[in-house]
């Protein structure tokens, strides 16, 4: 009985550092990639007045696509400043993916 105890978290062990190893090769790709875009913010979320602000750290020109949540595309613009209007937006949540130059990023957007 202990013999088999000992095999059990044994097994326990290996299984839970090959998860955390795993996981840690996952997030070293994503930030090695270099497609997210780099201090992106995006704000007020939930957005209650109509109007979103997108901002990064190079603040190029962006591509702006809102898919609601079935994936459906319901709005797709290139934003040269940093104010997008989403007043015409039922309220409900998104996704937003932005992109600026060679890299994106998706977001959940809330919309009140």
């Amino acid at each position: 009985m202990v013999k088999n105890y000992f095999y059990i978290t044994f097994l326990l062990a290996f299984f839970f550092t090959v998860s955390a190893s795993a996981q840690e090769g996952k997030q070293l790709a994503k930030t090695q990639d270099g497609t997210t875009i780099e201090g992106l913010s995006l704000y007020p979320n939930p957005v209650t007045n109509g109007k979103v602000y997108i901002t990064s750290k190079n603040d190029l020109e962006k591509e702006i696509i809102i898919f609601d949540i079935l994936g459906k595309k319901i709005l797709q613009t290139h934003l040269g400043s940093r104010e997008l209007n989403i007043s015409e937006l039922t309220p409900g949540i998104y996704i937003i993916k932005i992109s600026e130059e060679n890299a994106s990023a998706t977001r959940k957007l809330i919309v009140r």
